[in-house]
């Protein structure tokens, strides 16, 4: 019992999270092929709906240090339920209208949502998690992602059908139901963020200035390797679908495919803690984004679907391990009192790519071929696994020794346990 009031808050929020992250992701991962077809069946080509899938980034991109700025000094939670409405919106009334430009405009407003969900998510986590906890939780807080990728292709899959008119009756109904996933989130957004954890921030004297978050050592980084596994991620989502066309591969099929690509990286996340003490953060990264860089580019080849679903699933192993040791990257770097405002700038880094990647795709595949957007991220990729060479320096170090002694200190309980002979070796318990 004594036990209770030093553990903090407990895992249920981050559990009420995930499962939250798990509905507003599977409606997102629904709506993003949905809109790709939606888009086709109302005469679109390549270049278009990369235009389309990146302007869901555009309007992220002017609010997320703002977003920040206001979450670093104030509450986390508003944010969530704000998030699944927009989401919500953006999905119904991206199958409600019939014309590319408003498919476009509602696109973004699904984006503005997901950004806000994502921004007060990953900040409850950074400041409810203990410095040796960040990377087990992150990996668990993006499991609600990969549940969303791995769900919510398979039923926009089952949804979508036929061409011409039935494509775009089928692709409206995958928005339509997805807007009520999303709204499916709500229930699960009770007591996510506790007034002990917001009480206690560190109130800075004056906004720690863009550049110098930019300027610690690891931002920098942290921001680029997120930047080339989402683009990674976003464009196999929005041009599998391009290709399965190109290839006579049905819509269920590219959901299936797609989906096993999120279960392989669910898989990952699940190991991440036994991979990273095997491997170290700096080799799994470089690994990892080394592989990811390679099969990518081999989706452009013309391989039979068995093999396709090989490299996809090996593909979204690589993919799994970005994401959360970006979050932790970033959120150890940052100064105190702006870790919000550093991963908004992530965010921000990760809606660039994904304004510039899908566009850059759209005219590449209007271009060259469908198939050449997958080559560039490979590269993207490959790119990320020199950044992940550099590393942090000593932190990894650094934060093994503070994992050590906040063990020690959390396990010393005022009722005389034996623990308390470990918790006496602590330099913070010498008295």
């Amino acid at each position: 019992m004594a036990r209770r009031p030093r553990s903090g808050p407990g895992r249920g929020w981050l559990l009420r999270l995930v499962i939250a992250f798990a509905f507003a992701q599977g409606a997102v991962s629904m709506a993003r092929p949905a809109v790709s077809y939606r888009a086709l069946a109302l005469g679109a080509d390549e270049t278009a709906v990369g235009v389309i899938a990146g302007v869901y980034a555009l309007l992220p991109l002017f609010v997320a240090v703002p977003l920040g700025r206001r979450t670093d000094h104030g509450r986390c939670a508003p944010l969530l339920p704000l998030g699944v409405l927009l989401i919500s919106g953006g999905c119904a009334l991206s199958g409600l209208v019939s014309s590319l430009p408003a498919m476009a405009a509602w696109s973004g407003v699904m984006g503005l949502g997901h950004l806000c969900f994502v921004i007060g998510a990953q900040s409850i986590v950074a400041r409810q998690s203990a410095p040796h906890e960040q990377d087990r939780n992150f990996g668990h807080f993006t499991i609600g992602a990969s549940l969303g990728q791995l769900i919510g292709p398979i039923a926009a899959g089952a949804l979508i059908s036929g061409q011409g008119g039935a494509l775009g009756r089928t692709s409206a109904l995958a928005l339509l139901v997805s807007a009520g996933v999303c709204a499916v989130a709500l229930t699960s957004l009770w007591r996510i963020e506790h007034r002990r954890t917001t009480g206690t921030r560190p109130r800075a004297e004056g906004k720690v200035p863009v550049r110098t978050i930019l300027g610690a050592r690891g931002v920098p980084a942290g921001i680029l390797i997120s930047m080339a596994v989402l683009s990674a991620t976003d464009i196999l989502t929005a041009y599998l679908p391009v290709v399965g066309e190109h290839r006579s591969i049905a819509p269920a099929t590219v959901g299936l495919l797609l989906s096993l690509r999120a279960a392989a990286t669910i898989a990952c996340r699940l190991v991440m803690t036994p991979l990273l003490r095997l491997l170290g953060r700096r080799a799994l990264l470089t690994t990892s984004c080394l592989l990811a860089g390679l099969l990518c580019a081999g989706v452009a080849l013309p391989v039979s679907v068995p093999v396709l679903a090989v490299m996809l699933a090996v593909l979204g192993f690589c993919l799994g391990v970005g994401q959360p040791l970006s979050m932790t990257t970033v959120v150890r770097a940052a100064p105190d009192g702006a870790r919000s405002t550093a991963l908004a700038l992530r965010l921000t880094g990760n809606r660039l790519g994904q304004v510039a990647a899908p566009a850059a795709a759209g005219l590449i595949a209007g271009a060259v071929g469908v198939a050449a957007p997958f080559v560039l991220l490979g590269v993207g990729l490959m790119g990320a696994a020199g950044l992940g060479l550099r590393g942090e320096g000593g932190k990894e170090q650094v934060s093994a020794d503070e994992a050590v002694s906040d063990r020690s200190n959390r396990r010393s309980a005022p009722g005389g346990c034996p623990r308390d002979r470990r918790a006496a070796r602590s330099p913070r318990s010498g008295g």
